[in-house]
């Protein structure tokens, strides 16, 4: 049964792309190539699933209490970061043209980014500020985990300068600064 918060813009929810990555089948398969949507959406469910099978059974040992709380408050955070959000505007050449990109393909780069990293988990990432206005200052703030071994502070030091280097060649934004908060440091699998 599907959550009406759990459906994307394009009609697909969650439950559809999570099927389709366990059984390799959807009603338009087609349709997936080409939304960004579903494609971030894609990305954030394997990211989780590879996390979730390296850290399942230490959390649920962990936890003793048998409940996916935990789990929950990740697929929340994954509903609200699908959501294209605002719409940013984009320069054209040509003054007959209206582009822009939203502010949940921001946040995919920016998962992206951190996913990448081995050892390190995006968290949640906003952006602060008026990005519908051309070169008003933005902030983005970016939660991570990373594994035990790992040195937090060089681990954010170089996410915010990749991050920082991603965000000029891929977006218009006018970077005020970039915020990085180690939020949990997990176990590393033995």
């Amino acid at each position: 049964m599907n959550n009406p918060r759990d459906t994307l813009e394009c009609g697909h929810s969650l439950a559809e792309l999570s099927a389709y990555l366990d059984t390799g089948q959807i009603a338009d398969p087609a349709h997936l190539d080409s939304c960004p949507e579903c494609q971030a959406g894609l990305a954030s469910l394997r990211n989780l699933s590879a996390l979730g099978s390296e850290l399942l059974s230490s959390d649920v040992a962990d936890a003793g209490s048998g409940t996916d709380d935990w789990m929950q408050s990740i697929l929340d955070n994954l509903r609200l970061e699908l959501r294209p959000g605002r719409s940013i505007p984009l320069q054209s050449d040509h003054p007959d043209d209206t582009l822009w990109e939203t502010e949940g393909s921001i946040s995919a780069l920016i998962r992206s980014v951190v996913d990448a990293h081995p050892g390190t988990a995006a968290g949640k990432c906003r952006l602060h500020g008026d990005v519908t206005t051309p070169g008003a200052l933005t902030t983005v703030e970016v939660e991570i985990a990373v594994v035990y071994g790992h040195s937090m502070e060089e681990r954010a030091d170089q996410l915010r300068e990749e991050l920082a280097r991603t965000l000029a060649t891929h977006t218009e934004l006018a970077i005020e600064a970039i915020n990085i908060t180690v939020t949990d440091v997990l176990e590393e699998k033995p």
